[in-house]
């Protein structure tokens, strides 16, 4: 029988067939951090029991560390807290984890695939629902919460659902100014931010042989906002030359069975999908969010709408917009180019090529945080730090930052934020703060018009 990837993937994953309830599946790798582990490691603790397969789990803290001064002491306490109660758990467990002040040190979505820890045909897990990020490789990677983290360090087992499957054929190309993150808000916006909840989504098509794994890894990272739990790219010459020399992948002889093997993790081609999406890449325009949900998200163009239901009502209320108002037309006062959505080192790229011989609007400041220590080490070789501070931008160490606000970077109240992160409900980046979700050209765009502004006037 005809099967789609993520059908390949679930049943090679099953340890037990669930007649009236759940699969019980078998999850190969799990990568853990400081906000979600606590719960899971006292479980362990409070109920004897051990770690059943520590090398298959990989810890760095990333949510609550600073970033604009590392290796010195926390300004916030509990931040400075739950770190060490990190590297505690760690050091009892035997687990292996990423010192803040290493190389290897990033947020859990980017350094896992930079070492080579994601792999296609895995299951891997994280608390933390941008695990989707990880699907990129053909790995079946999903979010899971703090009681699950401890189920799968004392199991290495996990019950779920099995999904239904979307695909999302993408044609075309970008256009000069376009990326992933603009298609994913497009996305978002057609389908909405519950559109393919209860769907494992793969993206397909010509257009997704063209793209890089940094931008694969930004579609399947906002996966999640759409609703579903599993975003997926089936691996291809792409994903192994990315992998090919990563610390911990295989090597040698193991390498090139693992590539045979990895070449098998395609849909049939008469594999049935539950639900079909087409997008024409060549149609999209840079996209910015309005509102309050990466859903009310609309070309850079375009119009605040006409509110459609409660949701949107309260979305304008809190981000002080008006129906009619051009996107284009509100100003900003702040710059977040960051996340695990887009800093990557071809994120930070293609911000610093806006920036080039430019300086920011006088009043907006600006920060750029690098998803890892190796990516801001490769952009520092490359000089993009130079290009950024010369701009008018900090340049700091690599942490989660200002996309969630755990740690020292957040918005004040009433501040609007042009960000490269990946959400941007009541309060994400500090409590009264308004978030306008874009890519990272836009957002260097954004930075040195003052305003919300088309990259691609600034291209030309």
């Amino acid at each position: 029988m005809a099967r789609t990837l993520y059908e390949k993937l679930w049943q090679s994953h099953v340890v037990r067939h669930g007649e009236d309830g759940p699969d019980l599946l078998y999850i190969d790798r799990q990568l853990v951090h400081e906000v979600s582990s606590p719960k899971a490691f006292r479980m362990l603790a409070e109920r004897g029991l051990p770690m059943r397969r520590p090398a298959t789990h990989l810890a760095v803290a990333d949510h609550a560390v600073p970033t604009a001064h590392r290796g010195k002491m926390f300004r916030d306490k509990q931040a400075q807290a739950q770190v060490a109660e990190l590297t505690r758990n760690a050091q009892k467990f035997g687990i292996r984890e990423l010192a803040l002040n290493s190389r290897e040190h990033g947020i859990v979505h980017v350094i896992g695939p930079e070492l080579g820890f994601t792999l296609p045909g895995i299951s891997l897990v994280c608390g933390d629902s941008h695990t989707t990020t990880h699907g990129a490789f053909g790995a079946l990677a999903f979010g899971i919460g703090a009681s699950e983290c401890g189920t799968v360090m004392a199991t290495q087992c996990l019950p779920q659902w099995r999904a239904k499957t979307m695909q999302v054929k993408l044609t075309g190309a970008f256009q000069p100014g376009i990326s992933a993150k603009d298609l994913s808000l497009a996305l978002i916006a057609q389908i909405g931010s519950e559109g393919a909840k209860g769907y494992a989504v793969e993206y397909s098509g010509p257009a997704v042989a063209l793209m890089n794994m940094s931008a694969r890894m930004t579609l399947c990272n906002m996966t999640i906002e759409a609703g579903s739990r599993i975003g997926l790219v089936a691996p291809d010459e792409v994903t192994f030359g990315y992998l090919k020399g990563r610390p911990m992948a295989p090597v040698g002889e193991m390498w090139d069975r693992a590539v045979a093997y990895w070449s098998s993790l395609v849909s049939d081609p008469d594999a049935e999908f539950d639900r079909v999406l087409s997008i024409d890449l060549d149609s999209i325009a840079p996209h910015v969010s309005w509102g309050t949900s990466p859903d009310q998200a609309a070309p850079v163009n375009a119009v605040i709408p006409a509110p459609r239901h409660e949701k949107d009502l309260k979305a304008l209320e809190y981000m002080a917009l008006t129906p009619g108002q051009m996107l284009s037309d509100i100003g900003i006062d702040r710059v977040f180019i960051g996340s695990c959505t887009n800093a990557r080192i071809e994120d930070l790229r293609s911000a610093a090529a806006i920036l080039q011989g430019r300086k920011i609007a006088p009043r907006v400041k600006a920060l750029v945080v690098p998803g890892s220590a190796a990516t801001k080490e490769q952009a520092e070789s490359e000089g993009l730090d130079i290009v950024f501070r010369n701009a008018g931008f900090e340049w700091r160490d690599a942490g989660c930052s200002m996309c969630v606000a755990m740690n020292d970077d957040r918005l004040a109240p009433g501040e609007r934020c042009a960000s490269t992160s990946n959400r941007n409900f009541e309060g994400r980046q500090g409590p009264g703060g308004r978030t306008h979700l874009m890519s990272p050209a836009m957002a260097a765009a954004a930075a040195v018009s003052g305003h919300i502004a088309d990259v691609r006037t600034l291209l030309s």
